[in-house]
């Protein structure tokens, strides 16, 4: 273990053919502007992150993730224990970083000295009149037809060619938790939800998800908060109204819990709307799940494995 503790995760990355394409998607989605820095494409949400995706000019492909760690101290200790520099981060935010490659290959920074964005404007949250609690009188729930507002990142997920390898590794250099580890049949694992250790703070049920595949490793998707389900299921009505391509949703998945909805951007990289997911602390214990449990939802549409192998081609 390493004294280095992630504290999010920050920014993914992309290369991508078409910026201004991106950017139209981006905005569909959720995403505000923040601005172009060292030729990438910026977008963050309505949370204090100063970005949360990059891209940069090219062929269409995965660039990597970045994880926040304390402070500069903990980036120092980080650099000393692998050899690597510490430099300026030139993005909106500023900052510092060091860049480092798992075993498979995806780049991973660790970043620090990050200064917060502008927070975005927020609308306020109307109430839910459920059959035990009524708080919303007087008051209609009227909601535009708009993007869903995307709050902050909220985790990634790897195929890797080693489970175990890679998970020792993201252990090692970030202080990562097992939240779910996935068993498989014969007694093996073939994957995990790791979360943060914040300690005693509540963090995500993941930050990170690495699931051994068949095929070569590959990123398989990225997972962006929105404010609640209300806002989840607007933005999926204005997605689908702007022509975008859904991938899977809307349900609600077992581990986890979370209310998911997936969708393709212009290239065929996935990304997630999310909302109502659990939270642990460092003192909650690991637990086992089998692979019918990854795949499971509690309610929604069955898993559509064609899209989850990482193929082009959408299941009828």
């Amino acid at each position: 273990m390493t004294d280095v503790r992630a504290r999010s995760v920050a920014y993914v990355a992309f290369t991508l053919p078409d910026l201004a394409r991106a950017r139209d998607f981006l905005r569909d989605f959720g995403f505000r502007d923040a601005g172009m820095a060292d030729g990438a494409l910026h977008m963050t949400g309505y949370g204090p992150e100063p970005f949360v995706y990059r891209a940069c000019e090219g062929a269409p492909g995965f660039a990597g993730l970045a994880f926040s760690v304390g402070d500069l101290g903990e980036l120092a200790t980080l650099a000393a224990m692998t050899g690597a520099e510490i430099e300026p981060l030139d993005a909106p935010g500023g900052g510092c970083r060091v860049r480092l490659t798992d075993p498979d290959g995806f780049a991973v920074d660790a970043v620090a000295g990050r200064q917060d964005g502008e927070l975005g404007t927020r609308r306020p949250v109307k109430d839910w009149n459920t059959a035990s609690a009524k708080p919303r009188i007087g008051s209609a729930k009227r909601l535009d037809a708009s993007p869903a507002h995307v709050e902050r990142l909220g985790h990634v997920v790897l195929g890797v060619s080693d489970f175990s390898r890679s998970q020792a590794w993201y252990k090692r250099h970030f202080g990562l938790l097992t939240s779910d580890e996935i068993a498989t049949d014969d007694g093996g694992t073939m994957g995990a939800f790791l979360r943060l250790d914040l300690g005693d703070a509540p963090t995500d049920h993941h930050s990170l998800f690495l699931a051994q595949v068949a095929g070569p490793p590959g990123f398989r998707h990225a997972a962006f908060e929105v404010w609640d389900m209300d806002d989840l299921m607007t933005g999926h009505d204005f997605l689908a109204g702007r022509g975008h391509r859904a991938a899977w949703g809307v349900g609600r998945h077992v581990l986890g819990s979370q209310v998911f909805d997936y969708w393709f951007d212009p290239w065929d990289h996935m990304l997630e709307h999310w909302t109502d997911g659990d939270l642990f602390t460092a003192n909650d214990a690991p637990n086992i799940a089998t692979q019918s449990e990854l795949h499971k939802v509690q309610w929604g549409p069955d898993f559509p494995a064609v899209i989850f192998a990482g193929k082009r081609e959408v299941e009828a």
